[in-house]
């Protein structure tokens, strides 16, 4: 058997592989964002980075880029607002890696156990944690040191300390690893979508560093779900690591961001990216890399999707616009908890999960106003959280109340669920396009007696309790399961 055919048939048998039960029923991951970059940890804030490009483009949005982490490429950028902050405070002569010592020092007062005792009660069920950003520090003694800069890895282990800690707390976990962006590999700003295709490091040194990376999380940590960023080199054993890691990891997942496009570096080509990068960024939204040789769900950011997805997915956000602190942002460019528990209700019904992400301060500690928005979620699922965890897309994800208001269907054994967007004020709520069978009981999940109800021409009429209490979104549950 050639070396070809077998190449084909492992992938054809990583395709053909079933999704993990465990991730589709998780529904909520926390994302950690912690690094060197949580030192200087400021970029400036406004709109999220969909939105810039959107609105201003990539040019401007790179030049202006919310995101605390990637501090180190922004502020190469001359004329950036983090280039000025740089300058400004640090000096001309002061390099990102003479923030390592300080982090370092800061970074010893980490707790993972408080860590891991909030994802708990936020409600998250894993937690994907990011052991090496773009700017190539790992947060695990690695026993494969980067050649192109040495002592860019903590001699604490603190992927296995966080690692410990949410698993002593119930949780699945899983690591984040960059392997499409290493500016230590490749030094040139990122400032256009030209400079970003083609900043993938494809020697083979890189390569080799990256996959002996990736084995040794898998070796020493068995992570439950492998999250690499960006892209992957233009290398043809791709499918042996994804077959290791199944072998160590049997009901693992692997994210997608693996695509494998390489990109000539000549004029003619950049003007060609930009061009059509500038065409998308005006007239499409979202990502647009190709499809990896193989992924067990998608990770839209900052971003959702508008229907329901037979493939599975995961929409990743910070809770304001970056993923590293950011000390510029103040607490009210954040979601608020009520905007937060909308979003996810959404994101549910359509057959996603949410990977919400925190911003530690360089000493570990998590922010007050992330704390709360993430026990807002965590109080909101201990009433509703039958509503949300193993559920099912239903035949449609959402319709509205007479009065307006959103509602987000799921689906789980032979019940139906409604989450209303609240809030409620009225006696009674009808959902428009639903009917239910005459021996239908509907429960207010917290409530233990059943609610009346009736069918209202063409929408179904519950009736509340009196003391309806505070809420941002009321879950329904009803059984037997309506049809349509």
């Amino acid at each position: 058997m050639n070396k070809e055919l077998i190449e084909e048939l492992r992938r054809q048998s990583l395709q053909n592989r079933p999704l993990s039960k465990w991730f589709d029923d998780a529904k909520l991951g926390i994302f950690i964002h912690w690094g060197v970059f949580s030192i200087p940890a400021w970029a400036p804030f406004g709109d999220d980075y969909q939105t810039l490009i959107k609105r201003k483009g990539y040019r401007y949005q790179l030049a202006h880029n919310p995101y605390a982490e990637w501090y180190l490429n922004t502020m190469k950028i001359t004329g950036s607002p983090t280039c000025r902050h740089h300058i400004e405070k640090y000096g001309e002569d002061f390099s990102y890696y003479d923030f390592v010592p300080q982090f370092e020092r800061e970074a010893a007062k980490i707790n993972p156990g408080a860590w891991a005792e909030l994802f708990a009660k936020a409600g998250a069920r894993y937690v994907v944690m990011v052991t090496k950003h773009h700017d190539g520090y790992t947060l695990w003694p690695t026993a494969y040191e980067n050649p192109r800069r040495t002592g860019l890895h903590s001699e604490r282990d603190f992927v296995k300390e966080v690692t410990e800690a949410v698993r002593t707390a119930g949780l699945k976990m899983g690591l984040y690893y960059s392997g499409g962006l290493d500016w230590t590999f490749k030094k040139t700003a990122i400032s256009d979508p030209y400079t970003f295709l083609t900043n993938t490091p494809q020697e083979d040194e890189y390569v080799t560093y990256a996959t002996n990376h990736f084995r040794e999380l898998i070796d020493w940590y068995k992570p439950s779900v492998l999250w690499n960023d960006i892209r992957w080199p233009q290398d043809p054993n791709l499918t042996d690591l994804f077959s290791y890691y199944y072998s160590v990891v049997p009901d693992g997942v692997i994210n997608d961001r693996w695509s494998q496009t390489t990109y000539p570096e000549n004029r003619i080509m950049r003007s060609i990216i930009n061009t059509v990068a500038w065409f998308r960024a005006k007239h499409a939204s979202g990502e647009h890399n190709p499809p990896p040789i193989h992924c067990d769900y998608i990770t839209p950011e900052y971003r959702v999707l508008d229907q329901i997805s037979a493939k599975k997915w995961e929409a990743c956000r910070g809770l304001g616009t970056s993923f590293g602190y950011n000390m510029n942002e103040p607490d009210d460019n954040l979601l608020t908890a009520e905007e937060l528990i909308h979003s996810f209700a959404d994101i549910v019904s359509k057959n996603g999960n949410l990977l919400i992400n925190v911003g530690p301060m360089a000493d570990g500690t998590i922010p007050d106003a992330q704390r709360d928005r993430l026990m807002g979620l965590g109080a909101w699922l201990a009433v509703n959280g039958d509503a949300i965890y193993n559920t099912r897309p239903w035949v449609t994800a959402e319709d509205k109340t007479r009065d307006g208001k959103g509602v987000r269907f799921t689906q789980k054994d032979e019940a139906l669920y409604a989450i209303i967007l609240g809030p409620i004020t009225d006696p009674e709520i009808t959902i428009e396009s639903l009917r239910c069978a005459p021996n239908t009981k509907i429960h207010l999940l917290g409530e233990k007696k059943p609610l009346h109800w009736r069918q209202d021409g063409s929408g179904l009429t519950i009736l509340l309790p009196e003391a309806l209490p505070d809420a941002p979104a009321y879950s329904f549950k009803m059984a037997p399961r309506p049809e349509r």
